[in-house]
């Protein structure tokens, strides 16, 4: 056989691999890379404003690409208006890319942020076509007026103001050794990806009306994400933090609402919630793991787990309502309190085991629309100390938990709530005239309920968070 000259042969390969180049990859495994699949424009807007921002796409195939369609999905209508590559206009088709080659798309968002109209998150995205595929570019901006905390650490004590919301991306600690004071009045709202982590003291200092209450939700306020549960983190009480009070707090839309491991200090309970309201959470509502909490007049509702409290502990819920439904978002397949002196860990940890000290004075578990017999679960499996009580509690239980002491309890009654509309998703866990809740309650000393209004002192207070006016 005759070889072919060296010459040949590298002018054969070179030919072979700039024909390939320059043909068109067809198949649907090709690829696109982007510098980004999600634009954030987080800057703090003070006036009327456009803010820029690019993104790229490179063609990674070893053959020219074809991109059928570059498209803003919002059209003309949208606040922001893309240019690719030079040039400006809402969809772009037929642009060739050779191997390797890259383009720019320059967003620009305009929003006036005091427009009260305006969704808190203004959204939109880019699809880029090409084969029979679509990748999106995701744009996300923020409609109003803000303080805009990302990856936030706060060292110092630190006193936030009501004027403007907070945003949170990334994540939010308080140090050790720190104390953030919130005021009546404030909003905080938390990315997907923000938890509230307090390593040293959290102090909210809210009021009994509906614009004085803090709130911390979820910063996805337009429809239908501003009800969707696990649209953020929760709040993370660590274990060195200690002596965090949060009154007349709402905590929504969480997934975790709040997790607490903070031990007791001088007498006083590591976390202390007063007048707090807790829905709507994916999985666990208060989860306490060898913590101290002291709880009252809250409510805690329609969470997937609305408290748990295991590994041991140290708790005190007085006149609390601990409630959940089956509604479109989270099914009720739960007990609404569970307590237990051991607590595993979901993802490999190994068991935390501790002793136990729960107290629960006029309060009210229940559950309907699931499939949950027993709202109230006790569980003790080690040679721990073991105190559980509930003293004038209204449960639903089919079976009562062993190994506890009660007194004056009422099982199985229907506490006739004021309105619940599970289609509408409407709550209003208010006490009905004729609730056996009602006077039913022992002395706790509390004088206020969830509302800020007068409850009976003495003998005969209302059960759950709310007293019948």
């Amino acid at each position: 056989m005759k070889k072919l000259p060296l010459l040949l042969v590298s002018s054969i390969i070179l030919l072979t691999v700039a024909c390939r180049k320059d043909s068109f990859i067809t198949g649907k495994d090709a690829l696109i890379r982007l510098s980004s699949d999600t634009l954030f424009f987080d800057t703090v807007f003070t006036s009327t404003g456009s803010i820029t921002q690019a993104v790229r796409i490179v063609n990674v195939n070893n053959q020219r690409l074809k991109l059928s369609d570059i498209k803003l999905m919002g059209g003309a209508k949208s606040p922001y208006s893309i240019n690719i590559d030079g040039v400006a206009g809402a969809e772009r088709s037929n642009i060739d890319l050779a191997a390797g080659d890259s383009l720019y798309i320059f967003v620009a968002v305009k929003i006036d942020p005091g427009n009260a109209t305006l969704p808190f998150v203004v959204q939109d995205s880019i699809a880029v076509s090409f084969n029979g595929r679509q990748q999106y570019i995701q744009l996300q901006a923020y409609g109003q007026n803000a303080h805009f905390l990302r990856n936030q650490v706060i060292t110092t004590n630190t006193v936030w103001n009501k004027t403007l919301p907070y945003v949170i991306l990334g994540s939010l600690q308080v140090d050790t050794g720190a104390t953030l004071t919130i005021p009546a009045g404030c909003h905080v709202y938390f990315h997907a990806d923000a938890p509230m982590l307090v390593d040293g003291t959290l102090l909210v200092a809210g009021d009994h009306a509906d614009s004085t209450r803090v709130y911390f939700l979820g910063d996805r306020l337009d429809d239908p994400y501003r009800n969707f549960p696990g649209s953020w983190p929760g709040i993370y009480f660590r274990e060195s933090s200690v002596g965090s009070h949060l009154s007349y707090a709402v905590i929504r839309n969480a997934n975790q609402a709040i997790v607490t491991q903070a031990k007791p200090i001088g007498g006083q309970a590591g976390l202390i919630l007063d007048q707090c309201i807790i829905d709507n959470s994916y999985d666990a509502g208060l989860l306490g793991i060898q913590g101290s909490v002291h709880a009252n007049n809250c409510l805690i509702s329609n969470c997937g787990k609305n408290v748990e409290l295991a590994g041991g502990g140290s708790y005190l819920l007085e006149e609390c309502t601990v409630v959940s439904y089956s509604n479109n978002y989270i099914s009720h397949t739960q007990p609404v309190l569970s307590v237990a002196d051991v607590y595993t860990a979901l993802q490999g940890g190994g068991a935390v085991t501790g002793s136990v000290n729960a107290q629960f004075y006029n309060c009210i578990f229940w559950g309907n629309n699931g499939t949950v017999d027993n709202e109230v679960t006790v569980s003790k499996q080690s040679t721990v100390s073991f105190n559980v009580g509930f003293t004038n509690c209204l449960w639903k239980v089919k079976t009562a938990p062993t190994g506890v002491t009660v007194t004056g309890m009422i099982a199985g009654a229907d506490p006739m709530f004021d309105s619940v509309n599970v289609s509408r998703n409407y709550y209003d866990f208010h006490l009905r005239t004729g609730s056996p809740a009602i006077d039913k309650g022992a002395p706790t000393g509390l004088t206020v309920d969830l509302d800020g209004k007068a409850r009976v002192v003495g003998a005969g207070p209302d059960l759950g968070g709310y007293e019948k006016q």
